[in-house]
């Protein structure tokens, strides 16, 4: 048993050196995570998941500054858990923890909503590590968006794991459980014209 919690210790120094490692190397230039000990470093995205992320990140930030309700990020935003460091595609903090941010901050603790847009490279991560981490976290709602599909998988924090809410197809309209009053078309994730419409009811109230 010694010998094991000497191994175990000298483990978790090694992947703490490690993390360190990744956060001084991180650069604004490079959409990484650290993932299990391992830097995970992304290859550019198509444009239907980049176009699906900013229409979400979008009407998101568009309902949270009408209303005051904390603060969106995307993308290069990183989290930090107990392990792990992710860049969410979109994530959404309440009031309460977007008070804390500052201009300087640069590691962020675990968001109220987590949005990731798949894609083939990522899609065992989103559902697989991160699906358990973000619950395990505290995130209250977690969206999975399929571009591809133009599907939208909402889940709920239900105790400490994720349950499926539903699954929204693009005629459909998702309401968030997580960030008050906001409804969204699924059609304006996926769709120009579906988007701008989405936007200028959010203005209008």
């Amino acid at each position: 048993m010694p010998r094991l919690a000497r191994e175990l210790d000298q483990a978790v120094r090694e992947e703490t050196r490690r993390r360190e490692v990744f956060r001084d190397w991180l650069q604004d230039d490079v959409k990484a995570e650290f993932i299990n000990g391992e830097r995970i470093v992304h290859s550019p995205a198509r444009l239907a998941h980049t176009d699906a992320m900013f229409r979400i990140a979008k009407i998101l930030d568009a309902h949270v500054l009408r209303s005051s309700l904390g603060k969106i990020g995307i993308e290069k935003c990183l989290v930090g858990m107990t392990r792990n460091d992710y860049e969410p595609d979109v994530c959404w903090w309440g009031p309460k923890t977007a008070k804390s941010f500052t201009g300087d901050t640069m590691v962020f603790p675990a968001p109220d909503l987590v949005v990731e847009v798949l894609s083939p490279s990522t899609e065992r991560r989103d559902r697989g590590v991160k699906f358990e981490d973000y619950a395990a976290h505290g995130v209250a709602e977690y969206w999975i968006v399929d571009a591809d599909a133009r599907v939208v998988e909402q889940y709920i924090l239900r105790g400490e794991v994720f349950a499926e809410l539903a699954k929204w197809g693009a005629d459909s309209v998702l309401r968030s459980a997580a960030v008050g009053g906001i409804e969204v078309p699924v059609a304006a994730v996926f769709d120009d014209a579906a988007q701008a419409a989405a936007l200028e009811r959010i203005w209008r109230g």
